[in-house]
């Protein structure tokens, strides 16, 4: 099996390299790619949903994988440890809106759905329970928008009922659906919405152990 890995931030994917893996292979658009593993291509996109997604489709283009997966930090809407492991049941576009033409709020047009499921999510929580890594289940609301303790933040979660909020994920998503390739996500909690975190100040701690427990987890995955 070839996976691949589509991370946001420099900062996320930095804990995944070793000497031997930080140089990128390619660079393409702007996209990084590396060599985790014989079968892990990683990538480092940028932050927000067109760069993921552009991301995400050229990983899928130039290197076929039949799982991609979305690694990243993400703001929790509920009071939880900073650094708290989500494994993603699916995802939400809470910034696309025409409802003004008849829709229902967050339905994304040619695929015509609102929520994006991950892929075979019983056999991601078997291999999530055999890292024995503590860890959380839940729906995550992707969009162009840092989420901070505003009115927004509490639409998001009155309308669409979350655990957290970021900026990729059903981008990806959405992109692997479109590809018929399978898409999982883990996230880790940077900071609680409602609690005015510092987000720079928790990134460390979000990121301490999260690249750590991905990789665990995609041992455990793919064992025959």
């Amino acid at each position: 099996m070839t996976i691949g890995l589509v991370y946001a931030m420099p900062g996320e994917i930095e804990t995944l390299l070793t000497d031997e893996t930080r140089t990128p292979i390619r660079t393409e658009a702007g996209v990084s790619f590396y060599q985790i593993r014989p079968h892990i291509i990683a990538c480092c996109c940028g932050v927000s949903k067109v760069n993921a997604a552009m991301g995400a489709q050229l990983l899928i283009s130039l290197y076929h994988p039949d799982l991609v997966l979305n690694a990243g930090v993400a703001g929790c809407f509920e009071n939880v440890p900073i650094g708290t492991i989500v494994l993603a049941e699916g995802f939400v576009q809470h910034d696309v809106d025409t409802t003004a033409i008849g829709d229902p709020v967050g339905l994304v047009s040619t695929v015509n759905q609102i929520q994006f499921p991950t892929a075979d999510l019983p056999a991601a929580k078997a291999a999530m329970d055999a890292t024995g890594v503590p860890y959380r289940t839940g729906w995550v609301a992707t969009g162009d928008w840092f989420a901070t303790d505003t009115p927004r933040s509490h639409w998001i979660a009155d309308t669409f009922h979350p655990l957290l909020c970021e900026m990729e994920g059903c981008a990806v998503a959405q992109v692997c659906l479109r590809n018929g390739v399978k898409f999982m996500a883990i996230k880790s909690v940077s900071d609680c919405l409602f609690e005015h975190h510092d987000f720079a100040f928790n990134f460390p701690a979000a990121m301490k152990d999260l690249n750590r427990v991905v990789m665990a987890f995609l041992t455990q995955l793919t064992k025959e």
